[in-house]
């Protein structure tokens, strides 16, 4: 049992009891980490829907239901999915509640201390107007910005890189989550690492009850190769880093 000890203690909170929070970047007054990472202006981007736009097509949803049909799916039809169910999927997971550059910064879901540590990637396969690629969601201003165009090849090391799980290069289109642990860290210190999991099951479990509103499906994966995933995405792997997946489509 002693082997898993390590492991249990850092699910429990006792760490905090043991943290000087004087010490950390807030108290310092060091300022505020970004809200989202900077990105290549140079990268072609494309506007989403805004709520005013996709809300009237999204069909209302009886809560009760959609909490009573939600599971995990993992087989997937060809169907496309609509460019304004994209955007709402965005929404649900890492939508602005407030756009004024208030702080704290509110989303739809919550967060601690509002930090918001991750960023979303899309591996985009079946998505009506837009074209197959990896993107970034820019929640910020409502875009996504593409990094490089699918093709089987891009596929095939998306399956190897959650260790043969092929469903997921199957799906209409991959939600990725990324941590930025500075954002948290800045005002938690050593315990912001527990906290940014247990708020990616908060944005993940949006994201499958806004699938069910929509008639389409998701499977929370957290099985991956790290250095492939992150290899993938771009990202350094240190000071970024894959912590979530979710294969969306039509079943």
């Amino acid at each position: 049992m002693n082997k898993f000890k390590q492991h249990r203690d850092f699910i429990k909170d006792s760490l905090r009891k043991t943290i000087d929070f004087r010490t950390s970047d807030q108290s310092r007054g060091v300022p505020t980490p970004p809200l989202q990472e900077p990105i290549d202006e140079s990268l072609p981007r494309i506007k989403l829907p805004d709520r005013g736009s996709w809300e009237p097509t999204i069909p209302a949803a009886n809560l009760v239901q959609m909490i009573g049909k939600r599971r995990s799916r993992r087989t997937f039809n060809q169907a496309f999915l609509e460019v304004e169910e994209l955007a709402f999927l965005l929404w649900a997971t890492q939508g602005q509640r407030n756009q004024d550059g208030r702080t704290p910064h509110f989303r739809t879901v919550p967060s601690a201390g509002a930090r918001h540590s991750f960023e979303t990637y899309l591996f985009i396969h079946r998505v009506k107007k837009i074209p197959p690629g990896l993107y970034r969601f820019l929640p910020l201003s409502n875009e996504l910005v593409m990094l490089y165009p699918m093709d089987e090849h891009h596929r095939a090391q998306l399956s190897w890189a959650v260790l043969g799980q092929h469903f997921v290069a199957r799906s209409a289109v991959t939600f990725v989550w990324t941590a930025v642990p500075n954002r948290m860290e800045w005002r938690y210190l050593e315990a912001a690492h527990r906290v940014i999991l247990l708020d990616a099951g908060h944005v993940c479990q949006n994201l499958y009850l806004a699938c069910e509103a929509i008639q389409a499906g998701t499977c929370a994966i957290a099985a991956y190769d790290q250095e492939a995933m992150d290899e993938l995405l771009q990202v350094d792997g240190e000071n970024q880093f894959t912590i979530y997946l979710a294969p969306v489509g039509r079943y």
